[in-house]
């Protein structure tokens, strides 16, 4: 448990420094992978077209705080409604078009060099006249190559034209070069002609628009180009031609309303003198000069003529009570009712004569005078005469006033008629001065907006203003030679770092402890390096290398196994064949001779052996032979030449059945031997994961020390380690990592958890038979040293 915890918390201490040494053995291969990334930025910098960004700003009027009269409201410019749409008119190919056609940008120049070909746009030193063009819908090509200042070759061909001079004629058309300035002799261009809708169609998509500051009105026009001054001159002329066409659609919108309005007035000019013509000759045909004093004068003529009317009727009743009195005989003394109430003077005079008679004949007879008397009988005469007079005067009344009743009744019934006929003459001239009315307020109302119109069509301003224009840059923002050479060292360290990566993660073999350790509980004993020498057998009383002295740790690891075993029987295995199990026991053997104890190695690997053949040792007998009956116990041990109590057996001929063979008691009978003989058995047994030999060996052993070699075992075999050691099927299991080759920075033996990385060149450890570690090693652990000693 304790040894559990110590592995994990050796586990929890890598760190990124020990995650640097990982990696720094590579460190060639990064330098060199940082050069070909270099190298390669510098081909693409050289190689690439530089692209240069460059922009102007507009503010569009969107809001208008002022507020004025109507005629500051007219001069003043209309707002903006939808910014929006504003920004896709801006960025729209019609647009785009009035662009390339003023600006002329249907020809484009190109300066063709050994690397790349860049357009030259104002800089380039002449000019293509164009004389014809065939096709005005197809874009062309045409390579102009000069063989001197005043020469030159289109297409490639053999035909030479002088500049300035020469008209040559193609495909295309027909064309002329004009010299802007000299020094083109040997010099290579491309002339592009492209129609205005296509390179509109090229541009337009070019141009992008943005708020400048987010929530305001200015916005950023900007384009990247090949070519910066070309850039500036398109963003200029398009924020240039975007005010003209917004002034250009509003003066479209005011001329059409004012030639409508000039229409209309035109056409209400007629329509008045139409309804005046008519309304004045209404009037004069009906002497409507003053309806309402006519209709006025109507009624009181009715009024009068019925008011005189009754007056002569009265005065008819008058006459015909005064005709009745004097047409009566008992009336012929009586004077006659005065007639004062009669109008005419001559009745009245009459009436007043005849009561004078009447008056002087009553004095007469009051005198006593007989009525007979002459005076009496002359006055009945008078009175006789004044009456008739009286009679005749009312007869002649009575015809005038019955004649003045009837023009009377004829004055009154033609008023009455007039009056009738007023309204509806009243209404019709009503509504022809209501039709007129209405025209002439029209007329003013439209008369009024042509002065309106008038007035916006002088002083029509855009809704827009050019805040900044787009100036020429010489930087490009493409490609950007900091960020591309940053880059090119980031994946320079990048890729090789995620190969390695990617290599390990693919990698199912066991590489370092931590894949031993994270798979199973079993501790691991010790790690054997890597061996340089040609012999299996390393270790001696005077070899002091590094895989001989982690053996000499081992043999102190195994007693804390061994638990105070006097005489220990140790067996050795691993999951497949070529894992180091005869190296491990014959080195195992000799350290545990070189302590004083008398030791013993078992070449139990009756399939596969080579425990013998590489100690270079024979014997005429092994344990075949003493487990066929054929051979003595006392006959097998062979002394191992230059080791005082090292002792090896053979295996013997190899049986035909060794599974079988394993299960004689014999086996038991030989190991019991052994214990009694020797201080240590060690067993070298055939691989566990391919043969059931270990697993019968396993009941005679009092420890195992399972094989694994690094960058060979698979790591699912470790799996099969943990279940051996969860279920106790081998006793006492103990791994053994063998030949670690000590790779800078590899897995975690280079970080020094035993120490062994500091061993070759460190002085703390001899050579193996004079072989030294690779340079690459020991170059690493001096790094290494270092970087310990710093800390």
């Amino acid at each position: 448990m304790e040894g559990n915890q110590s592995n994990n918390k050796d586990l929890g201490n890598l760190t990124i420094k020990d995650m640097f040494f990982k990696y720094i053995r590579f460190l060639p291969v990064f330098l060199v992978s940082v050069a070909i990334c270099l190298l390669a930025a510098y081909l693409y910098l050289r190689w690439s077209t530089p692209i240069y960004r460059v922009g102007g700003t507009i503010t569009f009027k969107t809001e208008n705080n002022r507020r004025g009269d109507k005629f500051d409201d007219i001069f003043l410019a209309k707002n903006v409604s939808d910014v929006q749409t504003e920004i896709e008119i801006l960025k729209s190919r019609p647009l785009m078009e009035r662009v390339v056609d003023t600006a002329k940008l249907q020809t484009n120049y190109f300066a063709v060099g050994k690397i790349k070909t860049l357009n030259i746009y104002k800089s380039c030193p002449f000019r293509l006249e164009i004389r014809k063009i065939n096709d005005s819908l197809s874009p062309f090509k045409l390579n102009v190559v000069f063989t001197s200042d005043t020469e030159f070759r289109i297409n490639k061909e053999s035909d030479k034209f002088k500049v300035d001079k020469d008209v040559f004629a193609n495909a295309y058309g027909e064309f002329r070069i004009i010299n802007v300035y000299g020094g083109v002799s040997g010099k290579e261009f491309n002339v592009e002609w492209s129609p205005t809708p296509y390179q509109a169609s090229v541009y337009a998509p070019m141009i992008r628009v943005s708020p400048k500051i987010a929530g305001s009105s200015i916005f950023k026009i900007d384009i990247d180009y090949t070519n910066s001054q070309l850039g500036a001159d398109i963003i200029n002329n398009v924020m240039y031609q975007y005010l003209l066409a917004s002034i250009e659609d509003k003066n479209v919108t005011i001329n059409q309303r004012l030639d409508y309005i000039v229409q209309q007035l035109e056409r209400i000019e007629l329509d008045l003198d139409s309804i005046e013509a008519i309304r004045i000759k209404f009037i004069n045909e009906h002497n409507l000069i003053d309806p309402e004093a006519q209709l006025d004068m109507y009624l009181r003529i009715q009024t009068e003529s019925d008011s005189k009317i009754l007056d002569i009727n009265q005065q008819m009743v008058n006459i015909d009570i005064i005709d009745l009195y004097l047409n009566d005989a008992a009336n012929n003394f009586e004077k006659t009712p005065t007639a004062l109430s009669l109008l005419d003077a001559s009745l009245s005079t009459a009436v007043e004569t005849y009561n004078t008679i009447q008056s002087e004949r009553k004095k007469l007879l009051e005198q006593k005078i007989p009525e007979s008397n002459p005076q009496i009988l002359a006055k009945n005469g008078e009175l006789e005469k004044a009456r008739a007079n009286i009679i005749e005067i009312l007869g002649t009344l009575k015809k005038s006033y019955n004649s003045a009743i009837d023009d009377f009744y004829k004055r009154g019934y033609k008023a009455l008629g007039k009056q009738k006929q007023m309204p509806e003459k009243v209404q019709r001239l009503l509504e022809m001065e209501r039709e007129r009315d209405g025209k002439l307020g029209l007329y003013k109302f439209l008369q009024e907006q042509r002065e309106e119109t008038a007035m916006s069509q002088a002083s029509t301003i855009s809704n827009s203003k050019i805040l900044d224009l787009a100036q020429p840059t010489n930087i490009p923002i493409k490609p950007n030679k900091r960020s591309i050479q940053l880059l090119a060292i980031i994946l320079g360290i990048g890729l090789p770092a995620m190969f390695i990566f990617f290599q390990e993660i693919v990698n199912d073999k066991v590489n370092t402890r931590f894949d031993i350790e994270k798979i199973t509980e079993a501790s691991v004993l010790g790690e054997v390096g890597h061996s340089y020498s040609s012999s299996s057998m390393i270790v001696s009383k005077t070899n002091r290398s590094m895989v001989s002295e982690q053996f000499r740790i081992i043999r102190s690891n195994l007693q804390y196994v061994l638990n105070k075993v006097e005489k220990p029987v140790i067996m050795i295995t691993s999951s497949f064949s070529s894992e180091g199990k005869s190296f491990i026991s014959t080195n195992l053997g000799g350290v545990m001779a070189l302590a004083g104890r008398k030791t013993v190695i078992l070449e139990f690997d009756i399939r596969k052996p080579k425990l013998f053949s590489g100690l270079k040792l024979s014997a005429p007998k092994g344990i075949t032979n003493f487990l066929v009956g054929k051979a003595n116990l006392e006959e097998l041990p062979v002394r191992v030449p230059g080791y005082e109590n090292l002792f090896a057996i053979s295996c013997g001929p190899v049986p035909p059945n060794p599974s079988e063979l394993l299960l004689d008691p014999r086996v038991g009978e030989m190991i019991e031997w052994l214990r009694n003989n020797f201080d240590v058995v060690i067993i070298d047994t055939a691989p566990v994961g391919m043969v059931s030999d270990a697993m019968t060996l396993g009941k005679f052993a009092d420890s195992t020390l399972y094989i694994v070699r690094q960058g060979y075992t698979y790591k699912k075999q470790i799996s099969l380690i943990d279940e051996f050691y969860t279920q106790n099927r081998l006793p006492k299991i103990s791994i053994i990592i063998n030949d670690v080759k000590i790779k800078p920075g590899y897995g975690y033996y280079g970080y020094g958890r035993y120490g062994y990385g500091y061993g070759y060149g460190g002085g703390y450890y001899d050579t193996e038979d004079g072989v030294d570690a690779p340079k690459s090693v020991i170059m690493f652990n001096k790094f290494k040293r270092f970087f310990s000693r710093k800390k």
